[in-house]
């Protein structure tokens, strides 16, 4: 495995960790696929089901995480989430969220959680 995707696997662990105990949401998907689309974290809480995408980066970055996510990801994880809704039959409201995280040399990481993230509106 190379360490991109070590470095994914573990923001993904840090953001439902961090999901589960600040936000109180439970998980119900990871790393679920339809086709060649794959939603990292599919959680729940009281009144949504949030559609996580994590991203992370090394530090120094010219960007943050988030703003990876542009457009194209943003219609890629909307068509998901609507094969994901009628899968299963959810009639909760759909929420998009993103959970940034960046490493730092030291170890440390820096969380920013962004709920609601973007909408569904023209996808």
């Amino acid at each position: 495995m190379n360490g991109r995707m070590t470095q994914g696997r573990v923001a993904e662990n840090i953001a439902l960790e961090w999901l589960q105990q600040k936000e109180g949401m439970e998980l119900r998907e990871r790393n679920w696929r339809s086709k060649h689309k794959e939603i990292d974290l599919i959680m729940e809480s009281e009144d949504f089901l949030h559609i996580v995408e994590v991203k992370s980066l090394k530090s120094p970055s010219q960007i943050a995480p988030f703003q990876q996510v542009d457009w194209h990801k943003q219609r890629f994880l909307v068509r998901a989430a609507r094969r994901y809704v009628r899968s299963r039959n959810i009639t909760k409201e759909v929420r998009f969220d993103i959970v940034s995280i960046m490493f730092h040399k030291d170890g440390t990481t820096d969380l920013e959680f962004i709920p609601a993230a973007f909408f569904p509106i023209y996808y």
